[in-house]
């Protein structure tokens, strides 16, 4: 997958429980024919959405979470966290890489 700085890459899709998760996972793969690969059974992962996406049961964002791919992690951060917009997660890793959670002057919720 070709990455570009400053670009949405990936959007996830937040799910109440792990029943709901597979209820998400197999309606996309039964109407758009999407193959899902599984990171324990609160996390499913399609390359086969356009922009790459997840669902996730483990810990949701509140709505459909979009994720800005950056080049230097630590400096979008210090970047962010000038701005005085509000730092929802500080950094954190997880299977697919690090990343944090932010709030737009808007109140949207995205990640890098």
């Amino acid at each position: 997958m070709n990455k570009q700085n400053n670009h949405i890459d990936y959007v996830e899709l937040p799910s109440g429980s792990i029943q709901d998760l597979n209820k998400t996972r197999d309606f996309f793969t039964e109407v758009f024919g999407w193959k899902y690969a599984m990171y324990g059974e609160d996390y499913a992962d399609t390359a086969d959405s356009g922009v790459a996406s997840g669902i996730n049961a483990e810990n949701p964002a509140p709505s459909v979470l979009p994720v800005i791919y950056v080049n230097d992690l630590e400096q979008t951060f210090k970047k962010v966290k000038k701005s005085g917009t509000l730092i929802v997660r500080e950094i954190f890793s997880f299977p697919g890489g690090r990343r944090f959670h932010f709030k737009d002057p808007s109140g949207n919720e995205l990640a890098v």
